[in-house]
């Protein structure tokens, strides 16, 4: 019994040990190597930032449309009720899901894994995920490398470190959710959310928001998606930057904001969960 609990530990430590930010300061020398190999097989990005940002702008603007209607629908059936001429039709709303196989052909949702001990997985639901194609986004806070992020990293698994040292806390609970919530309403623009705070909730406004849940492959389940940083351009319309599940920790900040996001390396079809392996991150 004691063996098995300290194997099972073990198995947990080897896989978060790379996401704690202690472990990573104090193993910077031979942490730092191996991203320099992945960053030399990796110049190359797989999709283009052009593709990137295409697919988001897409998917993102039907959202928009179907949040635009169901207002439009809600200030109707508002005024139907006032004035005695209430119906019950639902209209045909498109929810996140069907915005997303309407775009980009397939749907992706949290299961239990099917691995052992690994908990939440992502998997295909529908459709077909042809190869290059953005299949996830990785949410959570954006920290620069000389940002503090001590006290976050502390039992989180969910703290993803890009090549140039850039961490992205994508923990939906506890004080990352609490950072999160704060960063995104300080940078409110007017009437504009310019970051997306459903990530954290069961049901993400943006489908693609669930990339922290992405298990890392084994030599039984070779990866099947790889990590591609992307810098949001300055030119990303502000009305669309809601559904983007990103925020800087400090706003002062002057680089664009970094995204992660999740690149199929085959075609996936409906049913397979997605593999990613936590070094192989394109710069």
């Amino acid at each position: 019994m004691f063996r098995s609990t300290l194997n099972r530990f073990l198995n947990k430590w080897k896989s978060y040990r790379h996401r704690f930010v202690p472990w990573i300061a104090l193993n910077l020398s031979k942490n730092e190597k191996t991203l320099r190999q992945v960053s030399e097989r990796s110049k190359d990005k797989l999709t283009p930032d052009a593709e990137v940002s295409r697919a988001l702008l897409q998917l993102f603007g039907v959202l928009l449309d179907r949040a635009e209607h169901r207002d439009a629908r809600g200030a109707q059936n508002n005024f139907k009720r006032l004035t005695g001429q209430e119906d019950h039709c639902r209209g045909d709303l498109i929810c996140g899901h069907d915005a997303m196989f309407q775009t980009l052909g397939f749907c992706i949702d949290r299961k239990p894994s099917s691995l052992a001990f690994a908990g939440t997985g992502v998997f295909v639901t529908k459709g077909l995920v042809p190869k290059g194609a953005i299949v996830a986004m990785y949410p959570g806070t954006v920290y620069q490398p000389y940002e503090p992020i001590f006290f976050q990293s502390i039992r989180n698994p969910f703290v993803f470190r890009c090549i140039d040292g850039i961490l992205i806390d994508g923990n939906d609970k506890g004080i990352s959710k609490m950072v999160f919530r704060s960063c995104s309403g300080r940078d409110r623009v007017g009437f504009f959310m310019v970051s997306d705070v459903s990530w954290l909730t069961n049901d993400p406004l943006n489908p693609l928001a669930v990339g922290q849940y992405v298990n890392n492959c084994s030599n039984e389940r070779p990866a099947n998606v790889c990590y591609q940083e992307y810098d949001v351009p300055d030119k990303f319309p502000i009305e669309l930057r809601q559904y983007l599940p990103n925020v800087n920790f400090r706003q002062e900040v002057q680089a664009p904001l970094r995204c992660v996001v999740l690149v199929s390396l085959r075609d996936i079809i409906a049913g397979e969960e997605l593999f990613s392996n936590y070094y192989t991150i394109v710069h």
